[in-house]
């Protein structure tokens, strides 16, 4: 007798497509970043959250989620949780914006390489997700990578590092608080604004920033950051809410693979061998940890399979 799934089972959305979609357009973004080489991280990154703000309210608007959003808003451990994560992602678009001026797009790389697997391990710490004998190898060898540029990369060891741990811990953050994907970047953005505005008006008022308006064509890339920023992020944490955090890190090696690439085309960047040995590592861990989610999704099928056709 064969039974037929649910319709909970049949309407639960996935969240493939958002993952796929946000971690392209976060394997491209260095060719945007590329167009404002010119105006300081720290500028950047005000713009970037200003712009963010009325992007974010637009599509509120358009939603009718402006409910949601004050419901959030009067909730004070949503609003502890989200002060927290607008921390950690104003951290990683700093390092991340100042990495790629810097042409360090390698340990750009590395770091969203490394943050799979660190999501793995903060899965197993704080949410309660186990590890694989094969996946506890995949991040030993990660470790060793890790290792391998201390000894021969220490000065851009800790770029990768920050990216790792900042959006791994973003993630975290974003999926235990009860709050929508679209409200709580919204408030996020609200947190962050204040300072961006301190930060963009201290750049205007000195001769080191971007004189903002000045130049029509790079105000236009500028204000673009609110939709390269709100997009991927909303996409991001759709995904993170319908998909196991575990499966999610899986997609993510999509966006350093082109980033990775972008620095040996595009960028030119010279990869020193200690940084391509760190990748070979890196690349050997990746392969045993897709392997291992393969297999243990293809024996779920198997199992699933076998139930409904009793």
């Amino acid at each position: 007798m064969t039974t037929n799934p649910s319709p909970t089972t049949q309407q639960t959305p996935s969240g493939l497509p958002a993952a796929i979609g946000a971690y392209l357009i976060w394997g491209f973004l260095p060719l945007y970043m590329s167009l404002v080489t010119m105006v300081p991280a720290f500028e950047f990154v005000g713009w970037r959250i200003i712009w963010t703000l009325p992007f974010c309210l637009l599509i509120v608007a358009m939603r009718k989620q402006f409910g949601a959003l004050r419901a959030a808003i009067s909730n004070p451990r949503a609003m502890l949780a989200l002060l927290a994560s607008a921390s950690l992602i104003a951290i990683n678009w700093l390092v991340y914006i100042w990495a790629i001026a810097e042409n360090q797009i390698y340990a750009a790389s590395l770091g969203y390489y490394l943050n799979p697997l660190l999501n793995v391990l903060l899965g197993t710490v704080f949410l309660g997700e186990r590890l694989s004998k094969w996946q506890w190898l995949a991040v030993a060898i990660a470790a060793s990578a890790v290792a391998l540029l201390s000894m021969g990369a220490l000065t851009t060891l800790w770029i990768s590092l920050t990216l790792a741990f900042s959006f791994g811990l973003y993630g975290i953050v974003r999926k235990q608080v009860d709050v929508g994907s679209l409200p709580g970047l919204t408030i996020e953005s609200g947190i962050l604004l204040l300072p961006a505005v301190g930060v963009a008006g201290w750049y205007a008022m000195s001769d080191q920033g971007t004189v903002f308006g000045s130049d029509p064509a790079l105000t236009a890339i500028i204000a673009f950051a609110g939709v390269v920023t709100a997009v991927p992020l909303l996409l991001f944490a759709i995904a993170a809410k319908r998909m196991d955090y575990s499966t999610l890190g899986f997609i993510q090696y999509l966006a350093p693979t082109i980033v990775f690439l972008l620095g040996l085309t595009f960028f030119g960047e010279q990869l020193r061998p200690v940084q391509l040995g760190s990748f070979i590592l890196i690349w050997i861990a990746v392969a045993i940890f897709i392997a291992d989610l393969w297999f243990k999704t293809h024996r779920a099928r198997a199992a699933a399979a076998k139930e409904t056709t009793v």
